[in-house]
């Protein structure tokens, strides 16, 4: 079973980056799945009906998302309708929507988990102990476990890699926007990369217009985010599953960069 993940859609560039390069790599490729963060699919930041449906145009099978997911107020009237739309799962029990889900595929369930990190990020639950909860929901129900882990330092998706090393069978951080080389099958068989990148606009920072950046960081004043346009970048991992034995064989980096738009 091939499984491709893609990191955070921002904005019209994103989705339009999206929608372009998905069915040529589920055609290329022998993708079965494909799981993206649309945090920020609308406007750079939160998800619009307008926006999900766009993703699940563009080849989305299951969309994450993370710290960004109510951004845009729209999502309250479908967030819990949705059933392959998660948002992490550390938030409290009474928040709308719903950290995980099971995908079918064939033969095959296909959990997929959506946690934040608490470094330098909102204050939530205690993402390795809730990662707990949701494998014992999920041990019964589900083939292959994937996490999408929406973090902001290294070192705690690295340490949520090692933790959930051998119990689940890819662990991906999302968030930072930047694509990180360290994809890896860990000691005991999980695949890992610390960030899947971002889906948006290439000549920006992490999609938002330079010079509203460059004024934020220049005046220390208040500046709005406008996202930006032109050519897009996009990126992800393709994850290799053992059809028989349900082992991740292999992780491979995917950044393809756009040359004009």
């Amino acid at each position: 079973m091939r499984i491709l993940m893609v990191g955070d859609v921002v904005g019209r560039t994103g989705r339009r980056a999206f929608r372009k390069y998905t069915p040529v790599l589920r055609k290329e490729r022998g993708v079965d799945l494909v799981v993206v963060n649309g945090e920020n699919s609308a406007g750079g930041k939160g998800i619009t009906r307008k926006s999900l449906d766009e993703l699940y145009q563009g080849g989305a099978d299951v969309v994450t998302s993370g710290n960004h997911i109510w951004d845009k107020k729209d999502v309250l009237e479908f967030v819990d309708q949705e059933p392959f739309l998660i948002r992490p799962a550390n938030y409290p029990d009474r928040t709308p929507g719903k950290g995980c889900c099971v995908y079918p595929f064939k033969a095959k369930n296909v959990g997929i988990l959506n946690l934040s990190g608490r470094a330098f990020m909102p204050a939530l639950d205690d993402p390795f102990q809730k990662s707990e909860e949701l494998l014992r929901e999920l041990s019964d129900s589900a083939d292959i476990l994937l996490l999408d882990f929406h973090a902001e330092t290294t070192s705690e998706k690295m340490a949520m890699g090692f933790y959930l090393d051998g119990r689940v069978h890819a662990v991906v951080g999302t968030h930072t926007h930047i694509q990180t080389a360290d994809e890896r099958i860990l000691p005991k068989g999980t695949a890992y990369i610390t960030d899947l990148g971002m889906t948006g606009a290439w000549n920006s920072v992490l999609g938002v217009k330079t010079e509203l950046i460059l004024r934020k960081f220049l005046t220390a004043m208040p500046v709005r985010f406008d996202v930006a346009e032109g050519p897009a970048v996009y990126s992800g991992i393709l994850l290799e599953i053992d059809d028989t034995t349900n082992r991740t064989q292999s992780i491979e980096r995917i950044m393809i960069r756009e040359e004009k738009a």
